[in-house]
């Protein structure tokens, strides 16, 4: 399912009508950027167009939206390591995964996208070391349990400030709770059950700054555990007992969101 998103195709006539769109009124990168799963030669660069995070729809609605990327060996983006074009669709929630091949080995890059007439911010990654080769240092950051409602993301803010070359995240990025109203913040109240629920409470959580600004500092490589779909879930159920062949449409919809995202 996963592959089938990443390379959905699209006809001439649709990539010609994305292409020609005008500007966007709203900047669509407002959930940042990201890059993770790095290799020796690539790592995956990842954004998600959604100019306005906390509706329903992410402001975007269902048309294609075709999108640029670059990635440079430095930080003004001068010196270009690759660049293409791709389209995000909603299928895949408008998100784009760019599969970097061709890299230098155990170095820093420098990375952003364009689309509508935006420019999205830039961002920081870097590739594994060579097979085999001998590593004197490795700065590693890692992190579970970031329930958006229990805190600000100062963690995060710090994190992105130490710039490691590698962040690993155990489980847990969003939480499907209905919001009681305790905790300092709020997200929406809904629990979510389907495509459009899970894409809304990761939007809300990807559009916090400090949490945008440690995906831009570092590749991530995550995992995910319960609430990613519903609290000690397993197979077919969760603790409510619920219809199996519902339980699995929900949890269908939450494997693509985690991916989309």
């Amino acid at each position: 399912q996963a592959a089938g998103l990443a390379g959905a195709a699209l006809t001439p006539a649709a990539w010609t009508s994305a292409v020609a769109q005008t500007r966007m009124a709203e900047d669509p990168f407002k959930l940042g950027v990201a890059s993770g799963e790095p290799l020796p030669d690539g790592v995956v660069l990842w954004t998600r167009l959604a100019p306005k995070p906390q509706e329903l729809d992410a402001g975007i609605g269902a048309a294609p939206v075709a999108v640029s990327w670059e990635i440079a060996e430095d930080e003004g983006l001068k010196r270009t390591a690759a660049k293409g074009r791709t389209m995000a669709v909603a299928g895949a929630g408008h998100s784009v995964h760019i599969e970097v091949a061709g890299l230098k080995p155990g170095r820093e890059y420098w990375y952003r996208f364009t689309a509508a007439g935006h420019m999205s911010p830039v961002g920081r990654t870097r590739t594994a070391p060579a097979r085999g080769a001998a590593v004197d240092r490795l700065r590693l950051a890692y992190g579970s349990c970031q329930k958006y409602s229990a805190g600000h993301y100062t963690a995060h803010a710090a994190l992105a400030k130490d710039n490691p070359d590698l962040v690993l995240f155990l489980g847990d990025y969003i939480y499907e709770e209905v919001h009681t109203g305790k905790g300092p913040r709020a997200h929406p109240a809904e629990e979510p059950v389907d495509l459009t629920t899970y894409r809304h409470r990761y939007a809300w959580y990807k559009s916090d700054p400090n949490l945008m600004a440690a995906h831009a500092a570092a590749p991530w490589m995550v995992v995910w555990d319960d609430h990613e779909v519903v609290n000690d879930y397993g197979g077919d159920q969760d603790r409510t007992n619920p219809d199996p062949a519902a339980f699995l449409r929900r949890r269908a919809a939450a494997y693509q969101v985690y991916y989309e995202n």
